[in-house]
């Protein structure tokens, strides 16, 4: 059991990028260590230069309507190659997967309804110093992974471990 509180950590991540694939073994090494005790919160931080990260943001926030987000994120990020290839078909083929109603999630892509909480995430992004992804925010610090993701884990430990100090 941790002592003492913790800060909230916002992992913001963008469903199509490789490095945010790659740091999904960050975030299962943080709930290993932490357990519930850390909130981790996923923020989404789509980028242009991804075809289907915007789609993959709005079907994640559909799958957390439905109580399956994290199931579905690392599904859909271990899929990041096959996304690229196939597009939004991936994405009902990943909620069917995981257990989310795949028809629901075909339906809050056209009618758009997670496009608010898409689009503010992405606001406060840019509004914080988001630039790419993964980046971390941990007690008002931001790590960003986005360039090297060398150390990473290490940065945040340290930042959840200096608020649990504190």
């Amino acid at each position: 059991m941790i002592e003492g509180s913790l800060p909230r950590l916002e992992f913001w991540c963008e469903l199509q990028c490789p490095d945010c694939r790659t740091a999904l073994a960050d975030v299962r090494a943080l709930r290993a260590r932490y357990g519930d005790a850390l909130a981790i919160e996923l923020r989404h931080f789509p980028l242009e230069k991804h075809k289907y990260a915007y789609p993959a943001a709005e079907a994640a926030e559909e799958a957390f309507a439905q109580g399956l987000g994290w199931p579905f994120v690392e599904a859909l990020l271990e899929r990041v190659a096959d996304l690229e290839a196939r597009g939004t078909a991936v994405l009902l083929e990943v909620a069917r997967e995981v257990g989310v109603d795949a028809e629901e999630v075909d339906t809050a892509l056209v009618d758009g309804r997670h496009m608010l909480t898409v689009d503010a995430d992405q606001a406060e992004g840019r509004a914080i110093g988001v630039s790419g992804t993964p980046t971390y925010v941990v007690a008002g610090q931001r790590l960003d992974g986005g360039q090297s993701q060398d150390g990473l884990l290490e940065r945040v430990i340290a930042a959840v471990e200096g608020v649990k100090a504190s």
